[in-house]
């Protein structure tokens, strides 16, 4: 797997790998680096792409990694490495701020005061980006048979993502108590990959 990752792939996951590293040795990092809610005190304009280079733990970096080598290294084969970064910057770009304004529906609907004290909107993770890659995956190659790992059986791309988003919608909704995973912003990378996939097939002269 590590010989087939394309070159734009390859070098996502060794800044991800650092970032994740550096986090370790120097824990004043994190909210420094981290998304926040935009309109709050702790917010500085940097966060809106280095929250997409941080993990919350191990297991989070490797899943987030696993998948964008799997599903990452296809689609920049298929559009060439600039349009593939263009892609993957932008969904997690626009993960961040659909995730973000819903965080602003809801703290006006309760207090002013979370704003200010710092704990709105606070996220990490390259998992709105990577969901927009499934997304792309399953457009380009909505046939290609994926295995499974619970349970190991084959299910064709399209029907993965489609499974994917729905669960993702049903846990955004349910809004369970103690759930601190952004179920939110994986839709929004996937509604932003959706958008731009469907904004360059208007225009086949910028499809590469």
């Amino acid at each position: 797997m590590i010989n087939r990752m394309t070159p734009v792939v390859k070098n996502l996951v060794i800044i991800n790998a650092l970032v994740f590293l550096a986090q370790s040795a120097m824990p004043g990092l994190e909210p420094l680096l981290m998304g926040h809610y935009p309109f709050g005190a702790n917010f500085e304009p940097w966060q809106v792409i280095t929250h997409m280079f941080m993990h919350g733990s191990l297991t989070h970096i490797f899943f987030n990694m696993f998948a964008l080598v799997v599903f990452g290294s296809a689609l920049e084969r298929a559009w060439g490495s600039k349009r593939f970064l263009q892609y993957y910057m932008l969904c997690g770009i626009g993960a961040f701020f659909i995730y973000e304004a819903t965080v602003g529906y809801e703290v006006f609907q309760l207090t002013e005061s979370i704003i200010y004290d710092g704990l709105a909107g606070r996220v990490v993770g390259a998992s709105g980006c990577v969901y927009g890659l499934l997304l792309g995956f399953g457009m380009l190659f909505p046939n290609t048979e994926l295995i499974l790992l619970f349970p190991p059986i084959p299910i064709k791309a399209k029907y993965f993502v489609i499974i994917y988003g729905l669960i993702e919608l049903s846990l955004a909704m349910s809004n369970s108590p103690g759930d601190n995973v952004a179920h939110v912003a994986h839709l929004g990378g996937m509604l932003f990959g959706f958008l731009l996939i469907k904004q360059w097939q208007k225009n086949r002269k910028k499809f590469y």
